[in-house]
């Protein structure tokens, strides 16, 4: 009996169908080591190998598979595979083709964190210049976790106790597991759209590396750098530390804290305003206590008591000044009066009554002075005008001087 021949093709082939109809294969998660990993930076698509202490299994991820990694692979880490085995039927080859990838322990997980935190620190989503400041008074808070954890009652109590005046609009998210960071994302933005809240509280309790990893979402952290309201990160202990509290405005640790963070405590701001008041009070009595005695300084002051001195420097100034003013006076009219009489005798000497007291007189006919005797006619009347009179006379004659 002769066995059948087969080409290596139909081998291959036969293979490959073994593998697809195997359903064990069609949905596996496989825990290792990656070693040998190549980006093909072309394509974009990434192979590589799992491996563990004694075997080793080829893996590929495809370009739209690889674009939505969450963190860098690297050789050494330790990760998740989840995809289906199947032959490479060109080369014989089995493989993994792997639809999704995460880090498998606290190791690769640290390593995942520092890879997103290093990157989103270099692109600025954590400058401390992009951070908005708190409202001192917010009336309404935004608390986005979960329903059934004890971090909303938390929040609850204590902004209840401590700023009751405030409203809190709560938005119930799950806070753990892949559906997470979307969940979140989308209360984020259900909170900006109703355009009145102050500030939002993102947390929750605490828990393992593993439970906290939804925080390290790339697409939350970049709408929480997004957020158009101020966001408190309260994300587990105080020891704990997720890529949102990077990102936030602020960074609680724990969200208890966040809340005493987000409000101020009223009782302690009506006793710090009592203070204030009695304070001011106070100042207000001593400033008029001081003014008091400072009017009752200058009413005690001679000035006041004796008012009569407070002119004595101004009568004295006076009485100096008139005194002053007379002899000034008494000098000027002196003078004028020399001048008058200097005057009066310049004038006297060209009166003309000054010259007739002397013997000799002024002749006129009519409005005329006669100054010769050419301008007289014989029969003419004339005026003869002498100090102690006035003739009237007829000229009978005249006789002129031919020397004149």
């Amino acid at each position: 009996m002769s066995l059948p021949t087969f080409s290596v093709s139909e081998i291959n082939s036969y293979i490959k169908r073994k593998f697809d109809t195997d359903m064990m294969l069609q949905s596996v998660i496989v825990s290792g080591e990656i070693s040998n990993f190549s980006n093909h930076y072309k394509t974009g698509h990434l192979y590589f190998s799992l491996k563990d202490d004694t075997a080793a299994i080829k893996c590929v991820m495809f370009n739209r598979q690889a674009a939505r990694l969450k963190f860098t692979p690297e050789d050494g880490m330790k990760v998740l595979v989840f995809g289906r085995i199947a032959v490479f039927e060109r080369d014989g080859v089995y493989q993994i083709y792997a639809e999704a990838m995460e880090p498998d322990g606290a190791g690769a997980l640290a390593a995942a964190f520092e890879q997103l935190k290093k990157r989103l620190a270099a692109q600025g989503l954590f400058d401390e210049a992009h951070k908005k400041k708190l409202p001192f008074f917010p009336k309404r808070i935004g608390v986005v976790t979960s329903p059934t954890g004890a971090a909303v009652q938390d929040v609850f109590n204590v902004t209840g106790r401590r700023f009751p005046l405030a409203d809190i609009v709560f938005c119930p998210v799950t806070v753990q597991g892949p559906t997470a960071p979307a969940d979140m994302i989308d209360a984020l933005e259900r909170l900006q759209r109703l355009g009145d809240i102050d500030v939002i509280i993102l947390g929750r309790g605490g828990g393992s590396m593993e439970d906290l990893w939804c925080f390290n979402d790339e697409l939350l952290a970049r709408a929480v750098y997004d957020c158009t309201v101020p966001v408190i990160s309260a994300v587990g202990h105080e020891t704990d530390f997720t890529i949102c509290d990077f990102v936030s405005d602020l960074r609680a640790p724990t969200p208890s804290a966040a809340a005493e963070l987000a409000v101020p405590d009223l009782s302690s701001l009506l006793m710090e305003c009592a203070s204030l008041s009695d304070r001011l009070y106070g100042a207000y009595q001593r400033r008029i206590e001081g003014e008091r005695r400072r009017l009752e300084l200058l009413l005690s002051a001679r000035n006041f008591t004796d008012p009569g001195r407070f002119f004595d420097a101004e009568k004295h100034e006076t009485a100096m000044l008139t005194q002053r003013l007379k002899a000034a006076g008494e000098r000027y009219l002196s003078g004028q009066k020399t001048l008058l009489a200097r005057t009066v005798a310049s004038l006297e000497s060209l009166n003309p009554l000054s010259v007739l007291l002397r013997g000799y007189a002024a002749v006129s006919a009519g409005d005329k002075i006669i100054g010769s005797v050419k301008e007289i006619e014989v029969d003419q009347d004339i005026d003869i005008t002498m100090a102690d009179g006035v003739l009237n006379c007829r000229v009978l004659n005249k006789r002129e001087d031919n020397n004149g």
